[in-house]
């Protein structure tokens, strides 16, 4: 899996980050931190696996799922632009091992932070602190809407409901993903899935073609 690394500078940061993070913890995340860009389908984190670091993401789409006992995986919510994951920082800051995984769902570059400095800047800058606390409120709130969905919602309608997700992250009508992994981010069969593509398509709220699907 092709990794690409690249030195962290104070102008590279500011135009990441604007005024969002004060100086002092910029200069620490140059410091303490490694950039990387990783293609798509790279695993960030894989269950059991104990959390080294933290990523806040520059660009790119990750998406976060968790597994049962079968290997049998949903989808919990997606990582965009300046995101971090809160599982992720839930567990380093409690030393537990991860119990989902984190896959790059599209070229990906993030910053990976170590878990020593998250604790540490907790206290140190106010502005990470609201940086942690705003990205548990955003989990919390994509929790909660997929609780709502599987309750709530027909699956057709959840299927649609992440196309559009897939769409806002890549920023395009048209991505890549197979029946499969669609139908193994909703917690069905693929067989399902593609009676649902069919249906959507005739509905003409989809165009279909080979590993392709067209949100119209």
């Amino acid at each position: 899996m092709f990794v690409t690394t690249m030195t962290l500078d104070l102008k590279f940061l500011r135009e990441k980050f604007g005024t969002m993070f004060e100086v002092g913890l910029l200069q620490e995340i140059i410091e303490y931190g490694n950039y990387m860009k990783v293609e798509e389908g790279y695993i960030l984190m894989r269950p059991g696996g104990f959390i080294r670091s933290v990523p806040i993401l520059l660009s790119g789409s990750v998406k976060i799922v968790r597994a049962d006992a079968d290997g049998k995986e949903a989808l919990l919510y997606y990582l965009g632009e300046k995101d971090s994951c809160a599982m992720s920082l839930t567990c380093c800051l409690n030393s537990r091992q991860s119990e989902i995984s984190a896959i790059a769902d599209s070229p990906t570059e993030f910053i990976s932070l170590p878990v020593q400095k998250i604790e540490e800047w907790m206290s140190k800058y106010s502005s990470w602190k609201e940086f942690v606390f705003m990205t548990y409120q955003r989990r919390f709130d994509d929790l909660l809407t997929a609780i709502d969905q599987i309750a709530f919602m027909k699956l057709d309608e959840r299927l649609i409901n992440l196309l559009k997700k897939k769409s806002a992250q890549c920023n395009c009508n048209t991505f890549n993903v197979t029946h499969e992994e669609l139908a193994n981010e909703l917690s069905t069969s693929r067989e399902v899935i593609s009676r649902l593509l069919k249906q959507l398509e005739r509905l003409d709220k989809v165009k279909l073609s080979r590993n392709k699907v067209e949100l119209v």
